[in-house]
């Protein structure tokens, strides 16, 4: 079903900023939180060349992001800077992926936040009713009377950086910054200088001087998510800024002090990685003071239709419409496994009001993904995507089946028709999981 829904009709499911560009590198379309977050109409972006998006500059003589995702068709995620008139920086998570729309035409997808935004606009409180999720909303708020280090635990979307946002909301901390650190995004060349900042000149493209996210949760909440994906190598630099609270910006020689509360989150064993000497022990005992594990979705399955109503009321509220769930679509949603948890329910909602064209959800509007079965009911293995993609996600999944259907699982002719080569067709088939069906 996913391969026949276009690009624009998905658009408005996703409720963090998000833009999609063509071949010509021309902005073909933008959604209305992206319209929001950079005060701008859509009809000033729409076919404006790829880089005049939000101040977005580069070097005449180098390709762009843009540029380098059709010419490689491999997805990115970076910390992306930019400079305003006044020597004053603004950071953004950006991640961009190819898209194929079932016309096999190629695009880009890009979703871009602020560095230290924390969940989707319009994202409030959590959701529960069941005894499992009372057990979790006194655990964190033991946690938020606590000034102590917290380690949120648990599978991959199941609404840590949500746990993490009520413990800042109900703390003393409260009236400061809640800053996110993604640590995926974080590799060796990133992390000083996203973390503790730098200043002008410090490296090549430093226009101007910029506080670090560090810096930014001063007398605030420093949120580093998934801390388990940090390089071994920069750890003992993180443990060094939280046990003193000093740091200096990259190219600075001023020592400098911030005042952080620090939650961190991992859907992996952190105790685990201890043992194989991949985590240090002196971070994770530094971390782990407060643990709480935030259980699975299966774990709380009388909840599903409240946070169901509680999440349409987020999507709708996003695009401007009146959601509703029929008793058919809910018992449809409690009957399914969510090995995805809450993010793989919150992507169903999404594509169910987008084929829903009254707003009203019924049975044969929900479709649920049913890669992985009931193992996938634990965390997922290191690159293994969710069990169930956004929808964006399935129209280029769906393009992959068709061309190994078409040429009877032989890679090399679908990665000839697709004009990509071999080797990256093959990473493709193996982010979504696919190339153990069709090996020869």
């Amino acid at each position: 079903m996913a391969s026949t829904i276009t690009l624009h009709s998905l658009l408005e499911t996703h409720d963090q900023p998000f833009c999609v560009i063509d071949a010509s590198l021309r902005v073909i379309a933008v959604n209305h939180a992206y319209e929001t977050l950079f005060a701008r109409n859509r009809d000033t972006l729409v076919g404006q060349p790829c880089c005049h998006l939000a101040g977005d500059e580069h070097d005449e003589h180098q390709p762009c992001r843009h540029q380098r995702m059709f010419r490689d068709l491999e997805p990115y995620q970076i910390i992306h800077s930019v400079t305003d008139g006044v020597d004053q920086s603004r950071s953004f998570r950006v991640r961009g992926f190819p898209l194929v729309d079932s016309g096999s035409h190629l695009f880009l997808g890009e979703s871009i936040l602020p560095v230290g935004f924390s969940g989707a606009l319009g994202q409030s409180a959590m959701a529960g009713e069941c005894p499992r999720f009372r057990q979790l909303l006194e655990r964190l708020t033991l946690a938020a009377g606590s000034l102590a280090p917290v380690l949120l635990e648990g599978e991959t979307g199941t609404g840590k950086e949500l746990a993490a946002q009520f413990i800042h909301a109900h703390s003393t901390r409260a009236s400061g910054q809640l800053v996110v650190v993604d640590c995926t995004v974080l590799g060796e060349a990133l992390f000083e200088s996203e973390l503790f900042g730098h200043e002008r000149g410090a490296f090549t493209g430093s226009a101007g001087s910029k506080p670090g996210l560090f810096e930014l949760a001063h007398q605030g909440t420093l949120f580093l998510d998934e801390i388990g994906e940090l390089p071994l190598t920069q750890q003992p630099k993180l443990l060094r800024a939280l046990e003193s609270g000093s740091f200096r910006r990259v190219g600075g020689t001023e020592t400098r002090k911030a005042d952080v509360r620090v939650i961190s989150a991992s859907h992996r064993d952190l105790a685990a990685m201890v043992q194989a000497g991949t985590f240090r022990a002196d971070l994770y005992y530094r971390l782990a003071v407060l643990p709480v594990a935030v259980p699975a979705l299966r774990e709380r399955g009388g909840d599903i239709p409240v946070i169901a109503r509680h999440l349409l009321a987020q999507i709708g509220a996003s695009v401007g419409r009146q959601l509703s769930l029929s008793l058919a679509a809910a018992e449809r949603l409690q009957q399914h496994a969510f090995p995805g948890n809450i993010r793989e329910l919150r992507n169903a909602l999404q594509l169910a009001a987008a084929l829903a064209p009254f707003g009203r959800i019924e049975a044969e509007h929900v479709v649920l993904g049913t890669r992985g079965g009931a193992h996938a009911a634990t965390a997922p293995r290191e690159g293994r995507p969710a069990a169930s993609p956004n929808p964006l996600d399935e129209l280029e999944m769906s393009y992959l089946k068709e061309l190994l259907r078409r040429h009877h699982g032989n890679r090399k002719l679908a990665a000839e028709e697709m004009n990509v080569s071999e080797r990256t067709f093959y990473r493709k088939l193996k982010r979504y999981h696919l190339n153990d069906a069709h090996e020869h």
